[in-house]
């Protein structure tokens, strides 16, 4: 698995001796249930074969991984397989591994000797792939009569194929809220069902469902406002590392933005006191967190004799705006026009970069071009005479003194390229970096019926430096439109005679969009 769970079982302090002696406890158990990716375009993909040499062409987030899997399956070099996925149409964790159209493709098309193309239907993709393994949470929280929570333990189960991996849902609350006495464990069953594997924030997604709501009824319990809760038990270390920081921590600041902004105050904390007709109405609460996870990543960058930039990288684009944020860096970094610059992604003959998946794109796919373009920019430096330094590279030219030279005309007939990569050393070490937000919703709910209505939902989101705020606006509407339906409307229903999953089409499984 891609979703390191990290130690099964995690410790700090006293844990047991902390909750009993606490004067304000509580303990609940919380169960959420098998979910599969849904994604619009199935998995499939098509294989050829010349000579020893296979490229298959498919529809996948990490390139890098997945020729190192299918030479592994087919038993040959991994220099031998080329991979080709420009474009993904929906992915959610879904397409981050090989699965079996590209083996059965590759395998075919070796035998018959010409391409072959292998398709899943909808419900093999359901059967035949990865899903959200259902999970069991206990959680339980000790707490000052003010509010400090003193004991915290979060215990996650979920079922797997044999040597499969464990949900990482226990993973948020290491980190999320302070509190000196920490356990934290997760266990893992044989089941024989569909491979659990990562969709949608593996991990985080069902573990701060179970967290949250367990820190609302602690709120309740003490007596406290949920949003105060939250800010009174933040935490600007790692509460199992104190001396490890965060990069920087902001859900105090989502926390406060967003309870202004959608009128939290008005909040009526009794349940069941605001009515509109048969409507039941209330507003809920919740803070959301995802790890930044750094990875090493490159790029290729060329200037050829017309100005323009050309960025080649195994990056991929699952409709995240991969295209758009690394033409945007090139441009920036190499003073040209967006109109100036060509990307080409997903292909494993270019550098290896970080792929899409577990919020780790932007972050790490720019900063591989980014250095790339660092690398070019000394090249043209060199080329034109000019120290490299002091150049400035603007409005298609470089410029340094009063010398000013088109990047088109530096370039020449032969153009210049560079390749490089970035990894991160020291400052992953030193800071613990983690994404965080605060979401409001408004329900309502039929009175009589039990129908649900989503009425109002708002998301602040502190997550650094925005590349783009078009696209990430849609990532956030995105994300938040999927945490709606893994709540209210999406699970598998489970054959447990034959280990099946039985709404295995988009009639049977419903999705919120």
């Amino acid at each position: 698995s891609a979703w390191p769970a990290g130690p099964p079982e995690s410790k700090v302090g006293d844990f047991a001796g902390a909750f009993a002696a606490a004067p304000v406890q509580f303990d609940a158990t919380y169960t959420t249930p098998d979910q599969t990716h849904a994604m619009m375009e199935p998995h499939a993909s098509t294989a050829a074969w010349k000579g020893d040499q296979l490229t298959v062409w498919t529809s996948n987030q990490m390139i890098a991984w997945s020729v190192g899997d299918m030479a592994k399956t087919l038993g040959i070099p991994k220099k031998n397989v080329r991979l080709v996925s420009p474009f993904i149409g929906g992915g959610f964790g879904g397409k981050l591994f090989v699965r079996a159209d590209a083996v059965l493709a590759a395998l075919g098309a070796r035998m018959v000797k010409r391409p072959v193309k292998v398709a899943l239907q909808r419900p093999l993709m359901i059967n035949n792939t990865t899903h959200r393994p259902a999970t069991i949470q206990r959680i339980r929280i000790g707490a000052t009569r003010d509010g400090r929570i003193t004991a915290i333990a979060h215990e996650g189960w979920n079922g797997n194929l044999p040597d499969g991996s464990a949900e990482t849902a226990v993973n948020q609350t290491r980190l999320l809220y302070a509190g000196a006495n920490r356990l934290t464990t997760t266990r893992l069953a044989v089941l024989d069902l569909p491979e659990g594997n990562a969709l949608r924030a593996p991990g985080e997604a069902p573990g701060m469902m179970a967290l949250e709501i367990a820190m609302d009824e602690m709120a309740e319990k003490l007596g406290m406002d949920p949003v105060e809760f939250r800010i009174v038990n933040d935490t600007q270390v790692d509460p199992e590392k104190p001396g490890r920081p965060f990069s920087q921590r902001q859900l105090v600041q989502c926390l406060r933005t967003g309870a202004e902004r959608f009128g939290w105050n008005k909040r009526n904390a009794r349940p069941g006191q605001v009515r509109e007709g048969q409507w039941l109405v209330g507003m809920g609460v919740a803070a959301g967190f995802r790890n930044n996870l750094l990875t090493k990543s490159g790029a290729r960058v060329r200037l050829d004799n017309r100005g323009i930039v050309t960025v080649e990288t195994d990056m991929t684009d699952i409709g995240t705006g991969s295209y758009t944020i690394i033409a945007q860096t090139a441009a920036e970094m190499m003073g040209v026009s967006l109109s100036k610059v060509f990307v080409r992604l997903g292909d494993s003959n270019f550098p290896v970069s970080a792929g899409s998946g577990g919020q780790w794109g932007a972050n790490n796919s720019t900063s591989g071009v980014y250095a790339a373009c660092v690398k070019l920019r000394e090249a043209v430096a060199k080329k034109a005479g000019m120290p490299a330094g002091e150049a400035v590279f603007a409005d298609g030219t470089i410029r340094a003194g009063e010398r000013v030279v088109p990047l088109a005309e530096v370039a020449g007939t032969e153009g210049l390229a560079a390749e490089d990569s970035i990894e991160y050393g020291d400052l992953d070490k030193k800071y613990q970096q983690s994404t965080f937000a605060a979401h409001f919703v408004e329900v309502a709910v039929d009175a009589h019926t039990g129908e649900t209505r989503v009425r109002r939902m708002l998301a602040v989101c502190a997550a650094g430096r925005i590349l783009n705020p078009t696209s990430a606006r849609s990532q956030v509407i995105g994300a938040m439109t999927m945490g709606v339906g893994a709540a209210l409307m999406e699970e598998l229903a489970v054959d447990k005679r034959r280990g099946f999953f039985v709404n295995h089409d988009l009639a049977g499984y419903e999705v919120p969009v």
